[in-house]
């Protein structure tokens, strides 16, 4: 069984990456505003004070914006570094886009300033990518499980961004995934956690 669901999601993995590959610089830039627009407004976000967020690659949903509005408006940022040797990761708090180099697959990562680590508190959000979403916030990661191994100690709130047309009604998940608590395309803000059957999770307030 295990098997199998590694094998599905190989296939949609494929699938979803042609999908994104297949969006013309124009689309792309037109969803990415409306969702950053969306996330930006949300109380999610207005309520949060310190931003967990990736660093967007060319085919996700672009982050930069909501990280230089969140620097702006003087909330704190920090961006997850790949443990050497390791499927875990950490976050660490950045001051500008500057303070991010390549690394990790060829992914913008800050420096493992131990000063700069975080190490919880706050009112967190964790932005968290993801190839897919379906309604009830499980996602389709990249296979690699460094998010996975992070939210199972994570205890703040969860946001996935993603286009409509990646969203899937249900998808394969395991019993130690963790949905997001929110999911925001370019067409609506999904309170996953609402609707989840069976989770007995309560909405934060």
């Amino acid at each position: 069984m295990a098997e199998d669901i590694r094998q599905v999601k190989t296939g949609l993995r494929q699938n979803i990456k042609r999908l994104r590959a297949g969006f013309s610089p124009e689309e792309k830039k037109r969803m990415d505003d409306s969702i950053t627009e969306s996330f930006l407004k949300s109380t999610s976000y207005t309520r949060s004070d310190v931003i967990l967020t990736y660093v967007s690659t060319d085919i996700e949903v672009s982050t930069e914006r909501i990280i230089l509005t969140a620097l702006e408006e003087g909330k704190s940022v920090a961006c997850p570094r790949c443990v050497d040797g390791t499927r875990q990761m950490e976050f660490y708090y950045i001051g500008s886009l500057d303070d991010l180099s390549p690394r990790t697959f060829g992914v913008r990562e800050p420096d493992a300033d131990p000063a700069r680590l975080y190490k919880g508190g706050g009112r967190p959000i964790c932005i968290v990518p993801g190839l897919s979403f379906d309604r009830w916030g499980y996602r389709l990661g990249y296979g690699k499980g460094y998010y996975d191994r992070f939210l199972s100690g994570y205890c703040g709130w969860t946001v996935g961004l993603c286009y409509s047309a990646c969203v899937q009604y249900k998808l394969p998940h395991g019993r130690y995934d963790r949905p997001v608590d929110r999911l925001i395309t370019e067409k609506y803000l999904r309170l996953c956690d609402d609707i989840r059957p069976g989770s007995g999770v309560k909405r934060r307030k």
